[in-house]
């Protein structure tokens, strides 16, 4: 799948709306028929930009802690590492790197116990310092309203078209705006795995 269309758009804002959404029901208001749009859903899929279907939970009512932004001031070259760490906690709903190398997460903690989490959550000697704000209340929209959908090129980073290519390494499907980059990109891959 190169091109996607304003069907594929429709039928993502109303997969963001609500994930459980039968496919009749998005039939319906797409004009196409439900197997025509699971044939989508499996091509977004496998296309990569549909990765999963998740469970928005409202853990206000789970009664598991206070909702806090905590916001690390990580040490140069340790983003990765930091943000890794975060990603694996369970309290943690979502995890954002800024430009400019700082790692914000939205979690659930106990408000005696943040401390004591961070020093659990991540090795201090990767963060400069960290702030940690109680958050009064927020939402979450997902939307794919206002944005262009267009795959990337896996090797240069273009658009890729209607003539672009596709091939499957590893179980992962990668997409190539020509042929160039396809072999570019698989030779490099065949190298770096030999190499292994």
């Amino acid at each position: 799948m190169s091109d996607l269309d304003d069907t594929d758009r429709r039928i993502l804002e109303l997969l963001a709306t609500d994930a459980r959404r039968p496919y009749s029901d998005i039939a319906d208001d797409v004009d196409l028929s439900p197997p025509a749009v699971s044939d989508r859903v499996a091509k977004l899929r496998e296309a990569g930009v549909l990765r999963r279907f998740t469970v928005d939970l409202d853990r206000a009512r789970l009664r598991d802690g206070t909702q806090v932004l905590v916001e690390f001031a990580v040490r140069p070259g340790r983003e990765a590492e930091v943000q890794a760490a975060v990603e694996g906690e369970d309290a943690v709903e979502h995890v954002f790197v800024t430009a400019a190398g700082d790692v914000v997460c939205s979690a659930r903690l106990p408000v005696a116990d943040v401390s004591a989490w961070v020093a659990d959550a991540v090795a201090l000697d990767a963060v400069d310092d960290y702030d940690v704000t109680a958050v009064a209340s927020s939402s979450w929209q997902p939307t794919v309203g206002g944005v262009d959908l267009a795959l990337a090129c896996d090797e240069c980073g273009n658009t890729v078209t209607s003539e672009g290519e596709t091939a499957t390494i590893d179980g992962d499907r990668h997409h190539f705006c020509c042929g160039s980059c396809r072999s570019q990109f698989v030779d490099r891959y065949e190298r770096l795995d030999a190499d292994a």
